[in-house]
């Protein structure tokens, strides 16, 4: 099983997720006359998640199709990440996509990529 966004196959099966911890929003303000500090907290802000992989096409003109139909998601929505071991992340925005590296490898054209995510709720 490869990642896939929306249902869309648009990776290799090279592709990895790294997913960091939740992350919570907090304020803490001192207030004059007490000792110590009041702290409010505003709850869960999401995480990043950050995939790696290689995309290989035919030509280059092929490669850079499959580039636009995944930067086609760099679009503001929220979208469906599942991963290759079938875990699923919801409410995921595509915030950029950096292709490296891009080479020839035997009848193949070759790049790295790496993406990130935020996920907005968990």
């Amino acid at each position: 099983m490869s990642v896939n966004l929306d249902g869309n196959r648009l990776f290799d099966e090279t592709a990895m997720i790294e997913v960091e911890s939740i992350r919570r929003e907090s304020i803490e303000r001192a207030a004059a006359g007490l000792d110590g500090v009041v702290s409010i907290d505003l709850g869960n802000r999401g995480r990043k998640i950050l995939q790696k992989g290689e995309l290989r096409a035919r030509s280059k003109a092929e490669l850079n199709k499959r580039i636009e139909a995944i930067s086609a998601f760099i679009d503001g929505d929220t979208h469906t990440l599942a991963g290759s071991e079938g875990n699923t992340y919801d409410n995921v925005r595509m915030d950029s996509m950096d292709i490296k590296n891009e080479r020839v490898s035997g009848s193949s054209v070759v790049a790295d990529y790496e993406i990130n995510y935020r996920q907005l709720t968990v």
